[in-house]
């Protein structure tokens, strides 16, 4: 029987058995699929930035529009406010007044200015009644020159010194006073009510009729003070309550510009740091204040600036440009000289309120009474005349 091949089979088992063939003997190695995803990611990408882009763009324009908008409505305003400022400009103009009332205005400014600038003549005996010595040595001045110029302030005079006993014409009294001048201080602040409000210099009073400053001496030490005038008007910055006092017909407070130490202390108003609080007091931009606890005890002291010295040269800021024997109006021998001292400028500002000379013993050594001011004062000393033995053969009279 004659057995039918058909072709088509044959062809089909032929392409099975070489494929077979050929995947068992062979690896096909095809680039284009990873070149294709090369090629989608870098597409992938620039979309991405595009979008990126196109998304700055359009911020950058809505931004643009949003500022477009501001100044615009700016414009509309500066526009109402020109239109405004304008409008009040004639009004002003239109003012009959206007010229003196700018020339008040400006003379108010000048004012101020003055005042900033002004200085306190009458502090010079403050500060005399602090350099000169009131011991046994004693110094009068028999002229005074005052200099006020800035940023240069000297006291510029003639005056005789005595030792107080013989034989009265002594170099050393001379040399102590020029040696003392380095220990010389100032001090100035404000006083301020119990919430630290700073009390006006007009509602002060601090010295009386006869030109003493307010003082109680007590266990032999001054204690300074001022009174507080209350009533006038913007004297009473706080408005609290405060015990009060009649002085000469008017109510006042009684405020310590030396600090009560024990009391104060122990009501809690002083610490040992030396920090006031909840009373009345004076405020001292030169002297702080510190306590130390010794057996059971506080024992106080006061420091005082370097920078609020009197004389800031020291011994180096007083010149003695003269100096000999010579008699007073009592005819009594004395040492005549002519001296310079200078002085810190900031103590005659004004601006610089209640100003006190202190004494190198750190006590406020201030001017008591017109009555000591004469006291500071005296007739000019004359050179001794040839032929004065006590005066000529006096040996204490040597110096530098």
């Amino acid at each position: 029987m004659a057995t039918e091949i058909k072709v088509s089979d044959i062809a089909k088992k032929f392409a099975s058995r070489r494929n077979s063939a050929f995947h068992k003997y062979h690896r096909e190695i095809n680039l284009v699929p990873d070149i294709k995803d090369e090629m989608i990611k870098a597409l992938k990408l620039r979309n991405f930035i595009f979008f990126i882009c196109i998304v700055v763009a359009a911020g950058s324009v809505a931004v643009t529009l949003i500022f477009g908008v501001i100044a615009g409505g700016q414009q509309l305003a500066i526009d109402g406010k020109k239109e405004s400022i304008e409008a009040l400009s004639q009004k002003v103009n239109s003012y009959g007044d206007l010229k003196d009332f700018l020339t008040i205005k400006n003379q108010m400014d000048g004012l101020s200015n003055i005042s900033g600038n002004k200085k306190v003549l009458s502090r010079t005996f403050n500060i005399l009644s602090a350099l000169l010595p009131t011991n046994g040595d004693t110094i009068t001045i028999s002229e005074l020159n005052v200099s006020l110029a800035d940023g240069q302030t000297t006291f510029k005079f003639d005056a005789q010194a005595n030792s107080g006993k013989e034989p009265y014409i002594d170099y050393n009294v001379l040399e102590s006073f020029k040696k003392s001048m380095k220990y010389m201080r100032y001090d100035y602040g404000e006083y301020v009510d119990k919430s630290g409000n700073t009390i006006p210099a007009y509602c002060i009073i601090e010295q009386g009729d006869d030109g003493a400053t307010l003082a109680e001496t007590k266990d032999g030490t001054k204690n300074y003070y001022a009174y507080w005038a209350i009533d006038g008007e913007g004297c009473n910055p706080s408005k609290e309550e405060h015990e009060r006092e009649d002085y000469k017909g008017q109510e006042v407070v009684k405020i310590w510009r030396t600090p009560q130490y024990s009391k104060w202390y122990k009501n809690k108003r002083l610490t040992l740091d030396g920090a006031i609080s909840d009373t009345p007091h004076f405020k001292s931009n030169c002297i702080t204040y510190k306590g130390t606890e010794v057996s059971n005890d506080i024992e106080w002291e006061e420091e005082i600036s370097d920078g609020c010295q009197l004389v800031p040269g020291g011994d180096d800021g007083i010149e003695i440009s003269d100096s000999s024997n010579g008699r007073d109006s009592s005819d009594e021998l004395v040492l005549r000289f002519s001296a310079t001292i200078a002085l810190n400028p900031e103590i005659f500002k004004f601006s610089n309120h209640h100003m006190l000379a202190i004494s190198p013993t750190k006590q406020y050594n201030v001017t008591d009474s017109y009555v000591q001011i004469q006291a500071m004062f005296g007739e000019k000393a004359i050179d001794c005349p040839e032929g004065d033995a006590d005066c000529s053969n006096n040996k204490t009279n040597e110096g530098n």
